[in-house]
């Protein structure tokens, strides 16, 4: 049986999955869009072909080959876009949640069967009906869980809310030996530049002590400074508007020293590399246009 184990963002990695981009379907209509920046570019004409999506996975996938990390790929469904695993599952400690996702996604979870059957069934948990969570919104940092939410009384009307309150407490139920905090993130239908559809497009940890953050990316400005607090100024890389567009933030580490970026996000990867980080460059700038990145397509099993 596999053990799962996930206590941070940055552990060295023994096993991830990583999903693909192969058959994933027409271009979307721009009433089946997800997202803001989806929408955009396929109003624009410019939403990414799949055989450019399939070689930047590639190139992904030859990291963790390089670097030792066993990778796991779900089963291809023809015709859906199963490139972020992330959405569809998270592990915290020993326990792979099955994330309540939108539910013509449901079958991209049954793709990861090779995996889910290497697992005791008791660590397979699905939440109940009322928790909405994806795993782009659950960072665990050591002692604490750092969950991305939104909770206004409209969040029926964003389709971009993925993590309900429901879904903070429900973590909390279930670690109570950790500080779970939670972060309300702003949110738009319509605009790409004021829409943080996750916690970790406009946050994540790197390293032992360091994070990459967008301010304009929280509600609540205390909730923010909480983390510029956490983990001290000095410690911060703030991206701009247009960075967090870009998906500056969403970035992959491998261990402590090591953090996948794309290849074009120079201003963030010269500071990773004056931080003594290695970094491993590939494009994923095609993939970005779904507003999802090097974070959103993987799902790690187990770090050391």
């Amino acid at each position: 049986m596999m053990q799962l184990n996930i206590v941070d963002e940055t552990s060295p990695l023994k096993a991830v999955i990583l999903g693909t981009a192969k058959s994933c379907g027409p271009i979307p209509s721009p009433d089946e869009a997800y997202d803001p920046k989806s929408l955009e570019h396929i109003l624009a004409g410019t939403y990414p072909k799949e055989a450019d999506m399939i070689l930047e996975m590639d190139a992904f996938a030859q990291v963790f080959q390089k670097h030792g990390v066993e990778v796991y790929r779900p089963e291809v469904l023809e015709d859906c876009n199963q490139i972020f695993a992330r959405d569809i599952a998270f592990v915290i400690e020993d326990k792979l949640f099955h994330a309540n996702i939108l539910p013509d996604r449901e079958r991209e979870f049954v793709a990861i069967h090779e995996v889910l059957y290497k697992i005791d069934p008791n660590k397979v948990i699905r939440p109940p009906e009322e928790v909405h969570i994806e795993g782009g919104d659950v960072m665990p940092w050591n002692d604490h869980i750092f969950i991305g939410t939104y909770i206004g009384p409209d969040y029926p009307d964003f389709i971009t809310a993925r993590t309900n309150k429901e879904a903070v407490e429900y973590i909390r139920r279930m670690f109570p030996h950790k500080t779970v905090k939670s972060f309300e993130l702003r949110k738009s239908n319509t605009d790409p530049k004021e829409n943080a559809l996750h916690l970790d497009c406009c946050f994540q940890p790197v390293g032992k002590d360091k994070a990459i953050l967008h301010k304009n990316g929280f509600l609540l400005e205390e909730e923010y400074q909480w983390l510029v607090d956490y983990f001290g100024k000095d410690n911060v890389f703030e991206i701009t508007k247009d960075e967090m567009y870009q998906m500056f933030s969403n970035v992959f580490s491998i261990s402590p020293e090591v953090v996948v970026s794309e290849k074009g996000f120079t201003r963030l990867n010269n500071w990773l590399r004056e931080q003594g980080f290695t970094v491993e460059e590939i494009p994923y700038a095609e993939i970005a246009k779904q507003e999802g990145l090097l974070r959103c397509s993987t799902m790690p099993l187990i770090r050391e």
